[in-house]
């Protein structure tokens, strides 16, 4: 390979930091095998440990996955019951597994709602895993993004309040600096399964300037080949940003 090419494939790699999944399609590949949601919710999981490889596989720093909105509350309770039970056993289960690959774990939402154990779960797990650096592993549940703006808006009214901030000093890093995953790379690539097309109120600040990629393939049956092809279609994309074009030899410093 020349030595241009190897440029070329250096800089698109270094584009490519944070992805984030809307999990979607768990119920009805459920029901279209004429099972309960909870059997797609299960099947979801796997689906879930093969993303997290692929993107441990590829370098990704950052991977956010959409478990539970603050929408989610309005489904069946029985099937809100069984989700929880299942969430709050993978992540105990999964403990070991999440030191042995150095991952980061992280939830994001308002966790306040959720039961004591799986909060226990969850707050174990961050605290175990908090000093990990192979790859961020952000978990959405009771989260939304106009939830996630709305709490940042606050902390900042608070300053100003206190007197540690005047309104005319409030712009959009001020408000970034206040956000859900504010000290991570912003979103490269939304990814959303199972054949609807739209964003469903997550990560809304922080795609500003994502690529979307969808896809009919319901979540249970994501697998790397598909993931594959999300990440193959979004180097053949060009970034603009607003500009009319983005100039990728700035992107590293790799030279000849």
């Amino acid at each position: 390979m020349s030595c241009n090419h190897d440029k070329i494939a250096y800089q698109k790699k270094a584009l490519l930091r944070h992805v984030a999944i809307i999990m979607d399609g768990n119920s009805r590949w459920a029901r279209k095998r004429g099972q309960l949601p909870i059997f797609g919710h299960k099947a979801g999981i796997e689906s879930v440990k093969r993303a997290v490889h692929f993107a441990l596989d590829h370098k990704i720093e950052c991977l956010t996955l959409y478990a539970f909105s603050r929408e989610n509350w309005r489904r069946p309770i029985q099937e809100i019951n069984s989700l929880m039970q299942l969430l709050e056993l993978a992540i105990e289960y999964e403990l070991k597994h999440l030191h042995k690959y150095n991952i980061c774990l992280r939830v994001i939402g308002d966790i306040n709602f959720l039961n004591k154990n799986l909060q226990r779960n969850i707050l174990l797990a961050e605290n175990a895993t908090k000093n990990n650096k192979g790859i961020n592993l952000n978990i959405a549940i009771n989260y939304s993004g106009q939830w996630d703006i709305i709490e940042g808006t606050k902390k900042i009214a608070q300053k100003v309040q206190a007197g540690l901030l005047f309104p005319q000093q409030i712009e959009e890093q001020t408000l970034a600096n206040e956000l859900c995953l504010q000290d991570l790379a912003p979103v490269d690539l939304l990814i959303r399964t199972g054949g609807e097309y739209r964003i469903s109120n997550f990560l809304l600040w922080q795609i500003a300037y994502s690529e979307f990629w969808f896809t009919d393939v319901f979540w249970p049956d994501f697998n790397e080949s598909i993931f594959e092809n999300a990440i193959n279609d979004f180097y053949l994309r060009e970034r603009r940003f607003g500009s009319s074009g983005i100039n990728f030899t700035k992107v590293g410093s790799t030279t000849c």
